[in-house]
């Protein structure tokens, strides 16, 4: 009897074993349960959207092309860096041109606007970059003593290269140069006759009223995206659109921050992704409702 006594006692000890991971496995599960619901709860409560959508919360928990949050540093100032500038006509409507801007003043920019070379200008990913520019090294003409000028890239300064680099083609690669929009020249320069001006300059934190501006253009078989308002880094280096039938897809920059996409996206409600050139990234969820109409703009949630 000694022998089967001894098996029944390891068998009861080996069910007990199992039954205790059972329970702490259960446990586990229903703490990671509680745990997902709680961050995805408190995720699309902090992406509070002007347009209310009744599937939010389950598009947002079920969708699984979230990029990761790696808690990136928000955009830090640049070093300094020696250029020159010089400024040129136009008004709200033109000095926003090769990004696509239209007019800048209604976007938010204001005439605090800047055209800049082709070394600085990266195809158009230089839209919406913002800069810390000053005078220097010329009291002849610099406003010596004036606070620094802040500015928007919102324009191009083509080369000229029927000209020298140091006499009239200021914009000829591979110069980093600012064609200011006139009417803040005054603010470096003391007159307009000074021409062209040494300057230093940084890249700095874009700091932006209101959310991230979604314009939309085109046709139903071609939508054509401007970005606008941008915080942050203010470089737009790629957008995405997802759809309630149309999942997440890249668009393809058309041009300056116009991007474009063939996506069948009428009658939807509409989530933008935009990630800056420092790597962070905003979704806009659900900002545009299913009745949007071409030539509407919305706002999203903006960069800190």
């Amino acid at each position: 009897m000694a022998l089967p006594l001894k098996a029944l006692f390891a068998s009861l000890l080996a069910i007990a074993s199992t039954l205790s991971d059972l329970r702490v496995a259960n446990a586990a599960v229903a703490h990671h349960r509680s745990s997902s619901w709680r961050h995805a709860a408190h995720h699309v409560a902090g992406n509070r959207m002007h347009y209310h959508h009744p599937r939010r919360a389950h598009a947002h928990s079920g969708n699984h092309h979230s990029p990761a949050k790696h808690n990136r540093p928000k955009f830090a100032p640049g070093p300094w860096k020696q250029a020159h500038a010089t400024f040129y006509e136009g008004g709200s409507g033109t000095f926003g041109g090769a990004c696509g801007y239209q007019d800048v003043v209604q976007q938010g920019y204001g005439y605090q606007t800047t055209a800049v070379s082709t070394a600085m200008f990266n195809n158009g990913q230089t839209c919406g970059a913002c800069y810390e520019v000053k005078c220097v090294d010329n009291p002849q003409w610099c406003q010596l003593g004036q606070p620094s000028l802040f500015v928007t890239a919102t324009d191009l300064c083509p080369p000229n290269y029927n000209l020298p680099s140091d006499n009239g083609g200021w914009c000829n690669s591979p110069r980093e140069h600012f064609d200011l929009a006139k009417p803040v020249f005054t603010t470096l320069a003391k007159d307009y006759t000074a021409g062209i001006v040494p300057v230093q300059y940084r890249r700095v934190p874009c700091r932006k009223q209101g959310g991230v501006r979604f314009t939309i253009t085109g046709n139903p078989y071609f939508n054509l995206v401007l970005v606008s308002n941008v915080g942050g880094a203010g470089e737009v280096v790629s957008v995405q659109v997802k759809g309630d039938k149309v999942p997440w897809t890249t668009m393809r920059r058309n041009w300056g921050q116009k991007w474009e996409t063939n996506a069948m996206l009428v009658g939807q409600s509409l989530t933008f992704r935009v990630r800056a050139s420092d790597g962070r990234f905003t979704t806009a969820w659900h900002v545009a409702p299913p009745n949007w109409q071409f030539g509407q703009t919305f706002e999203g949630k903006n960069f800190k």
